[in-house]
C-alpha cells in the first residue's frame, strides 16, 4: 500500500505502460477495476457480483496488483482489494474508467449486484452501531456540540491547504467524511474490524470513493506513506503510550504537513475510565508540549472548546485541539 497521495510522476516508461494496458485490456479485469474503483471488495464479494470462481478471480486480482493498478489490504482473515489512489497509475485508471458507460448491460448488471453488497454491509454496520450507540451518545452528551468541534477541525486542519489526509483511529469514518470535499485522497486506519465495517459502509453510502479505510495499528505505521494532514481525533486518551503514537504519526507527515490532535482537557470523570476504557482523563497543554518536543514537532495553534453548561450531574468535558508540524 502506498497512499502517499503525491501527484502523478512526470512520466512512465514503455514497459510500465504496456503492463497496465495488458492488465486492464481483458474483460474480467476491466470489470474488476470498474467495481474496485467504487468500493473496496473481497474475493467473496466479487464472486457474488461476477459469478466466477475464486481461483479465477484470484488470478485476475493478482495480475492487477502485480501491475500496480490495484492494491490488497489484509483485515484479519479477510483481504480487501481496491484500485490504487495515487501517482501515474491513478491517472491511467481515470483515463480508462471515466469514459465507461454505466448503462452498458454488463456494467449495469455488475452495479446492481454491487448495490446489494453495499446494502448488506450497511445493515451489518448499522446493527453494530445501534448496539454500541448508547456508549457514544453518553460521551457526546458531556461536551460541546459536534458541529462546533468539526468546524474548528476544518478551520485548523485546512489552514495549510492539504491534498492528502491520514485519519488514525478512524472509528466510524466521520473525519474522512468531514474532510472528503476538501482533499484529493484520504486513508483511515483503525485496529477494529467492526469499526472499519461501519466506516466503509458510511463512506460508500455517501459516495466518497477517494476516501478509503484500512486495518492498521497507530503504534506501527511503517510503510503507510506520507500525508499533508494527519488527524488523531479522540484517540490518545485510549492509548497506553500516546507519545509512541505521536512519534509514529509524525513519521507520516510530509515536510510541510500538519498533525491535528483533538482530545479532552484534563477532567475527573472516572466513569469514562471504568466503563469506557479511557486510559487517560484528558491531556494538558503542558503534557502535549512535552510530547511535541520529544518527537520533534512544533505547535502552530491550539484551541479550547468549553461547553456552555454542565450536565445534570455537574459533569462536562472541554475539547482541546492542537495543530503541530515538523520542527525546522
Amino acid at each position: 500500500m502506498d497512499p502517499s497521495l503525491d501527484g502523478p510522476e512526470e512520466g512512465v516508461g514503455l514497459d510500465a505502460s504496456l503492463s497496465w494496458m495488458r492488465a486492464a485490456g481483458e474483460m474480467t479485469r476491466l470489470r474488476l477495476l470498474y467495481l474496485l474503483d467504487r468500493l473496496d471488495l473481497t474475493v467473496s464479494d466479487l464472486m457474488e457480483i461476477l459469478n466466477q470462481s475464486q481461483p479465477r478471480l484470484s488470478r485476475h486480482l493478482k495480475l492487477l496488483v502485480d501491475a500496480g493498478l490495484a492494491e490488497r489490504s489484509r483485515e484479519g482473515a479477510w483481504a480487501y482489494f481496491s484500485t490504487v489512489n495515487s501517482g501515474a497509475a491513478r491517472a491511467f485508471l481515470d483515463a480508462i474508467l471515466q469514459p465507461l458507460n454505466e448503462q452498458d448491460p454488463t456494467f449495469a448488471a455488475d452495479l446492481r449486484v454491487l448495490e446489494a453488497v453495499r446494502a448488506k454491509r450497511q445493515k451489518r454496520a448499522s446493527d453494530y452501531f445501534a448496539a454500541n450507540a448508547e456508549n457514544w451518545d453518553r460521551i457526546r452528551a458531556l461536551h460541546i456540540g459536534e458541529d462546533d468541534v468539526e468546524a474548528a477541525m476544518l478551520d485548523m486542519g485546512l489552514s495549510a491547504a492539504p491534498r492528502s489526509l491520514l485519519d488514525l483511529g478512524t472509528g466510524t469514518g466521520r473525519i474522512l467524511e468531514l474532510f472528503a470535499p476538501h482533499v484529493a485522497r484520504g486513508v483511515g486506519l483503525d485496529s477494529s474490524r467492526d469499526m472499519l465495517a461501519v466506516a466503509r459502509a458510511a463512506l460508500a453510502n455517501r459516495q466518497h470513493p477517494h476516501m478509503q479505510v484500512r486495518q492498521g495499528d497507530a503504534y506501527a505505521l511503517e510503510g503507510v506513506g506520507r500525508f499533508d494532514l494527519v488527524v488523531l481525533h479522540q484517540v490518545l486518551h485510549f492509548l497506553e503510550e500516546p507519545d509512541l503514537a505521536l512519534r509514529q504519526a509524525a513519521s507520516c507527515l510530509n515536510a510541510d504537513g500538519r498533525l491535528l490532535i483533538v482530545d479532552f482537557a484534563p477532567h475527573g470523570i472516572e466513569d469514562l475510565r471504568e466503563r469506557h476504557a479511557h486510559r487517560r482523563l484528558g491531556m494538558s497543554d503542558q503534557q502535549m508540549a512535552q510530547w511535541f518536543d520529544e518527537v520533534g514537532l512544533q505547535q502552530f495553534d491550539e484551541r479550547a472548546l468549553v461547553p456552555q453548561q454542565t450536565t445534570v450531574d455537574g459533569e462536562a468535558l472541554t475539547v482541546r485541539l492542537w495543530l503541530a508540524g515538523l520542527s525546522a
